[in-house]
């Protein structure tokens, strides 16, 4: 790994610093609740971050970046203490934020492990455990990076010059990493993006990043894919997914499922990006969140249903593998039937890396 910054030519919000970003005992968040408004969460403690995380002020793999940069700050809250002291004190800032969100937990947990080691290490060779522990912060999304670059050239391979995407909410790193590969390969490509409800990453996330890049980009309503498939021939479905199973089976933003059935109706491919997740090796292993249902009774602050009425929010849905065209990944693209050749000659380390 070279020190070439992986989010060079990357939209605004996709910076590492505009991202989440820890400096002089402080975090700063951007929040994508509110976002293209450019405002930042400020987290005077890593508890605060780990809140940060389950309120959804950032989301996607966010907090893959948040996490750490909060392992970061609780390093700077425990500085002045005892080398023992400072070892616990990180093993339980540790568990706090790998915590706040149930379905990214294993994920989280994975990465601030490594926070924690670095730091652990910093502390025995008597150096700073904050500046470590940062360094490893950047590190590991830098790395996320550079494997996403290579996910991307499989991904563009499966879209058609003139071509028409359809997005569903916010895939994060590989969306800037596709159009950027796009614009690399001088391509001509229009994206689609559902709004995605309730939080509208799509509209105000995925869309606002297509804009930056120089993209023809259009926001339909979540009721709208299917007639949007028909009418305006779109050529390839693509999302990213907060977990895949080792049995094939895509957990993304609900909405997710509703799309992958209209696509293969159409004729139209679905390609997921993402890894397998070597801790779901089954689709009973993964526990979809169920959110606050208000959040559906309401559009950006303002109650749209009345005072008496129930509302229903699960974050996610599960797509059945034979819905989903492939899996793709930086060694290539997969059957989702075939996941488990994936993981041949990965160490358990590797298995284990965030990715999207």
């Amino acid at each position: 790994m070279t020190n070439e910054r992986w989010d060079r030519g990357m939209a605004f919000m996709l910076q590492f610093e505009n991202i989440a970003w820890y400096e002089d005992g402080k975090v700063r968040i951007l929040d994508r609740r509110i976002y293209p408004e450019v405002k930042f969460v400020i987290c005077e403690r890593h508890e605060e971050v780990a809140k940060a995380i389950t309120d959804m002020v950032t989301q996607s793999c966010g907090p893959y970046l948040a996490g750490p940069m909060g392992m970061t700050l609780a390093a700077h809250e425990c500085r002045d203490m005892k080398a023992s002291e400072q070892k616990r004190y990180l093993k339980k800032a540790a568990k706090t934020i790998s915590s706040a969100r149930p379905t990214t937990k294993k994920r989280q947990e994975n990465i601030c492990a490594k926070c924690l080691a670095a730091g652990v290490a910093a502390i025995e060779r008597g150096e700073s455990a904050t500046e470590a522990i940062f360094e490893e912060a950047i590190a590991i999304n830098n790395r996320r990076y550079a494997r996403i670059a290579n996910v991307a050239e499989y991904l563009v391979d499966m879209i058609p010059d003139k071509g028409k995407v359809m997005t569903q909410c916010f895939a994060e790193t590989i969306l800037g990493a596709m159009l950027r590969e796009i614009k690399e390969r001088n391509m001509d490509v229009k994206i689609f993006c559902p709004e995605t409800r309730p939080y509208y990453q799509g509209a105000r996330l995925t869309a606002t990043v297509a804009k930056d890049m120089d993209f023809d980009v259009t926001v339909i309503s979540d009721n709208m894919p299917a007639f949007v498939m028909q009418k305006e021939g779109i050529d390839v479905f693509t999302s990213a997914a907060d977990a895949i199973s080792v049995d094939g089976h895509v957990v993304n933003k609900v909405g997710t499922y509703q799309i992958a059935i209209a696509a293969k109706y159409h004729g139209i491919p679905y390609f997921v990006s993402g890894k397998p997740d070597v801790d779901h090796p089954r689709i009973d292993t993964v526990h979809v969140e169920m959110r606050d249902p208000e959040f559906v009774l309401q559009s950006m602050g303002t109650r749209i249903a009345a005072e008496g009425v129930k509302g229903y929010y699960p974050s996610f849905d599960i797509t059945p593998p034979h819905l989903v065209s492939g899996v793709v990944t930086e060694k290539g693209i997969y059957s989702p039937y075939d996941l488990p050749r994936y993981f041949e000659g990965m160490s358990e380390e590797e298995m284990r890396e965030p990715t999207v």
